[in-house]
């Protein structure tokens, strides 16, 4: 390796300790905490990879599903004040080499969306993505028709870096647009200073 040459990252399950909010790597034994929080429309901008039920079995099934997938590592979203999981969040297209990777597949029960639970997750993982393993690029990506994802991605300072037009081929045969969006190891501590405010 030349002097100048950065390692590889390495991203494995960790335990995420916050405030109000605990990740933990995502497991089957989530299921039944999750259930009662999950329904199938919060799956619908999901490209292929989503639950066909949203009850306990059908979670399972997902869950063991996100396992099995490569360079993908997801979180279980735990109230530390209640114990309960009630929403998910994933690392994925790790890319070790190139020192980056996306916080995706994201997904909150209604009853926690518009609260503390989506900034400390963020707060959480993007910490531990540029302090812990040293990314140099963290990257988010939505369905251009999913204006509410869109908004949240703004709000905690990531950039607009684009829109990629028919993206994906959806489960229905809809071919999506992509807006892509990042943020870099240099944009961090402003991003964490505006996070740590709306905590």
């Amino acid at each position: 390796m030349a002097a100048t040459e950065l390692a590889p990252i390495v991203v494995e399950p960790v335990v995420l300790d916050g405030r109000r909010l605990r990740l933990e790597p995502l497991t089957p034994a989530h299921a039944p905490s999750l259930a009662p929080h999950a329904d199938l429309a919060l799956f619908q901008y999901f490209v292929r990879d989503r639950p066909f039920n949203a009850d306990e079995a059908g979670l399972v099934a997902f869950i063991k599903h996100l396992a099995a997938m490569p360079n993908t590592v997801p979180f279980a979203m735990v109230v530390k004040e209640t114990g309960e999981a009630v929403g998910c969040s994933t690392y994925m297209d790790i890319r070790h080499i190139h020192r980056g990777l996306e916080i995706g597949m994201t997904w909150i029960g209604r009853a926690h969306q518009g609260t503390f639970v989506n900034p400390e997750a963020k707060l959480l993982m993007l910490e531990h993505a540029f302090e812990s393993i040293g990314c140099e690029r963290v990257q988010l990506k939505c369905d251009a028709r999913n204006l509410q994802s869109q908004a949240a991605i703004l709000k905690l300072g990531a950039v607009f870096e684009g829109r990629l037009r028919k993206h994906f081929v959806l489960p229905d045969g809809f071919v999506r647009d992509t807006m892509m969006y990042s943020i870099v190891k240099s944009e961090w501590p402003g991003v964490k200073a505006g996070l740590l405010a709306r905590l």
